[in-house]
């Protein structure tokens, strides 16, 4: 599909990682670079053609696509109405190519966002701009373990965060929980505080009763004492018998 041509590439075993990448406004090339001779360009700008314009998530994250054909990545970014892209061989590591669509999108952006870009014509980027995609691929090859290392890292930290996260929303859902256990237990304390209060009415009522009840035996025992005196003495005085 394609053959290297004589260049400059300095990483052992890795000069054919990164065949060919380009910048695109819309569908519309404006810089590109390749030291590999076949049809890269021509299959790239086909893709390129079928792909939304721009992200297809504005104003939120770039959005990356990729093909395989013949043993080929064609891998994307999408940004802001900008394409990049990457062909790299089906064995590299897909984060050498995430790492260097970044890296070019970043640098891109610094350099011509709000400027001639928006309004270049194709290929009019090629000459000044070509040579820096060259050494961003070269520096991607070269820091290729790094990247690697780095990207795993990241992706560690990731996942921790997210799990982090999800055990700060168990926990609170669990200190919803003790919320509503709390409530309940002041129910109950105010529940057994009514029922004392009760409980001390009732004894204080009962207490009254029997009091009433003692009263009133007390009071017939009285009676029955004074009818039997006055039965007896034939009076209150029982001295005149």
């Amino acid at each position: 599909m394609a053959s290297p041509a004589p260049g400059e590439w300095g990483s052992c075993g890795k000069e054919d990682w990164l065949i060919y990448a380009f910048v695109a406004r819309g569908i519309a090339v404006l810089a590109e670079y390749t030291e590999f001779t076949g049809n890269f360009p021509a299959l790239a700008a086909q893709c390129l053609q079928r792909l939304p314009a721009g992200s297809p998530n504005p104003g939120g994250a770039p959005s990356r696509l990729s093909y395989a054909c013949d043993r080929h990545t064609f891998n994307f970014l999408l940004d802001r109405g900008y394409g990049y892209c990457v062909v790299a061989k089906e064995s590299v590591p897909k984060n050498v190519s995430v790492a260097f669509l970044e890296r070019l999108k970043d640098d891109f952006m610094k350099r011509y966002e709000g400027g001639k870009a928006d309004t270049a014509l194709a290929k009019s980027l090629n000459k000044e701009y070509g040579p820096v995609i060259k050494q961003h691929m070269q520096y991607v090859l070269d820091h290729s373990d790094e990247i690697e290392k780095t990207l795993k890292v990241q992706a560690q930290v990731s996942e921790v965060k997210n799990i982090m996260l999800n055990n700060i929303e168990k926990t609170l859902g669990r200190g919803g929980k003790l919320t509503e256990l709390q409530d309940k237990t002041s129910d109950l304390r105010d529940q057994a505080q009514e029922f004392k209060k009760q409980g001390v009415q009732i004894r204080r009522k009962t207490w009254l009763q029997s009091m009433k009840l003692k009263l009133v035996i007390l009071g017939i025992l009285l009676l029955l004492v004074i009818i039997v005196w006055v039965s007896v003495c034939q009076g209150f005085d029982c001295t005149k018998h």
